[in-house]
């Protein structure tokens, strides 16, 4: 019988599918190579992870009983730290085993979400398009009025975005898009980069303070600027109730803002020229009062607000409240979990608290005379 050319072209296909694969021959110098340096490399890991572990828990310890000897109103010297920086591995890099199969790429992490995804999601989810400012100027004169009216001062304010932003940053700036560069490195915005995350958090926390300013601006308000400010609350209350569907816990909210359409539309309020400046300073009023609750009543510089505004509240406080002559001599390595100082070149490069501090206060004082920074200066 003759098969049709199609079904002979099949035949074949199917034969050859079912065919076995022969294994690659690897030549057994090269595999007694590799299982030689596997053996050096994994007897050099294991003893860095060992160590490195040793040291990570120590921090962790060490940073328990600080916390201990603070509730207790005790004082905490030299030895309420780990004095030696952390361990860094030197040896060999894992060889590659040479009859491993070619492993496939890598698969791509989402794209971070950028400001036309914050505007798409919050118009599609809740109905909210941001007022946004007719001039920069606008904004930080709104800024500067909610910072003095939360406590901060000018210091502060002008040290803060001189920092974050290298002092020439405008209110919808994003973290690593500059006029230079598009590509996003974090959702962070704004003067003080607020994150996404913070933003569903502060609108847990505040968001009936929120409504009850948006509402007396309406009450003020006649014919159209009335009615669109009335709709402006209604989205608000709408992005309130959903960030307040989950626990409220730092986890839950991260999950939120950053894995759900929904929640990357809620960092559009940042955008707001009602509701964005008063997020902002927010965030730094939240660190002023959290000094306090620490019984620190000293009045914070703008580089020690920064320090609890980049490292977080607890970490900060901790730093701040350092005498001198211990931040010379403490690791920054004290404040941070492994991961996050590994991926911190700052922290790794300054090494002590000291160095850290002067760090963020060089940046501050170069930031400063910026146009940008100096403009904000006058926006109080």
């Amino acid at each position: 019988m003759i098969l049709p050319r199609m079904a002979v072209i099949a035949l074949l296909c199917a034969l050859g599918a079912a065919a076995p694969v022969r294994a690659q021959t690897v030549d057994p110098a090269a595999i007694a190579d590799y299982q030689a340096k596997l053996a050096h490399y994994t007897q050099a890991r294991t003893a860095y992870d060992d160590e490195a572990s040793a040291y990570w828990d120590a921090v962790v310890e060490k940073r328990r009983a600080r916390n201990t000897k603070r509730r207790e109103g005790r004082t905490i010297g030299l030895d309420g730290y780990v004095l030696t920086q952390p361990p860094v591995y030197t040896g060999p890099s894992r060889p590659i085993d040479p009859r491993a199969p070619t492993a496939p790429p890598p698969e791509e992490k989402p794209p971070i979400p950028v400001l036309a995804d914050f505007l798409k999601n919050a118009a599609e989810h809740f109905g909210f398009v941001p007022d946004r400012p007719a001039t920069e100027l606008e904004f930080k004169r709104a800024y500067g009025k909610a910072a003095l009216e939360a406590g901060l001062t000018r210091e502060q304010i002008v040290g803060v975005y001189a920092f974050e932003t290298g002092g020439n940053g405008t209110y919808d700036m994003q973290a690593g898009i500059t006029p230079t560069r598009t590509r996003a490195i974090s959702p962070a915005m704004g003067y003080n980069q607020l994150l996404s995350t913070n933003s569903v958090s502060l609108l847990v926390e505040h968001g009936g303070r929120l409504l009850g300013m948006l509402r007396l601006k309406a009450a003020s308000l006649t014919g159209a600027p009335r009615v669109a400010m009335e709709r402006k609350i209604e989205a608000v209350k709408r992005m309130i109730a959903y960030c307040r569907s989950v626990p409220d816990n730092w986890n839950d909210h991260d999950r939120l803002a950053k894995t759900t359409p929904a929640g990357i539309g809620v960092h559009a309020v940042v955008l707001d020229r009602d509701l964005g400046p008063m997020l902002q300073v927010q965030k730094l009023a939240n660190s002023l009062r959290f000094a306090r609750a620490k019984h620190y009543t000293a009045p914070l510089s703008a580089a020690e607000l920064e320090l609890m505004n980049l490292t977080g509240d607890g970490n900060g406080i901790d730093m701040v409240m350092m005498p001198p002559d211990l931040r010379a001599r403490v690791p920054t390595s004290n404040f941070f979990q492994q991961s996050g100082y590994e991926r911190n070149p700052v922290a790794r490069r300054t090494g002590v608290v000291a160095n850290l501090i002067a760090d963020i206060e060089s940046k501050m004082q170069r930031g400063a005379q910026s146009p940008g920074a100096r403009e904000m200066a006058t926006a109080f």
